[in-house]
């Protein structure tokens, strides 16, 4: 069975940082597109970062470009989103997402398997 489970959620003030993990099981993503996804309460669920499966092409939000960097480690079946310079307005459940295709998809109907979702609380 395919899962995919995220970790390193939390507390953090403004202007800090946390690393978000997303660790697949039940079969090799290595060759997955693979995005970050959140939702924030009373909000629909919005892009946040995808990663093609080699990892050299990259898509972001523009409300996190230049703060946010989604890598993987293939070997590992794992990907990651660093978070810096955390606002408020990043508040939300962030979810990880695998494609059944090589693409950095922006849009969440391309995705096939999604996870639990880890809480991020971004404190003034």
């Amino acid at each position: 069975q395919v899962q995919l489970v995220e970790s390193g959620g939390g507390l953090v003030q403004a202007g800090g940082s946390l690393r978000l993990s997303c660790a697949a099981s039940g079969r090799t993503f290595s060759s997955s597109g693979m995005g970050w996804f959140r939702q924030a309460p009373g909000k629909e669920r919005e892009f946040v970062a995808a990663i093609s499966w080699s990892g050299s092409i990259t898509r972001y939000a523009d409300s996190v470009k230049g703060r946010f960097t989604i890598s993987r480690d293939n070997a590992k079946n794992t990907v990651y989103l660093q978070m810096n310079s955390l606002i408020p307005e990043d508040t939300a459940v962030y979810y990880c997402a695998a494609a059944d295709n090589s693409y950095a998809y922006r849009g969440g109907d391309n995705y096939d398997y999604w996870g639990q979702g880890t809480q991020v609380t971004v404190s003034s």
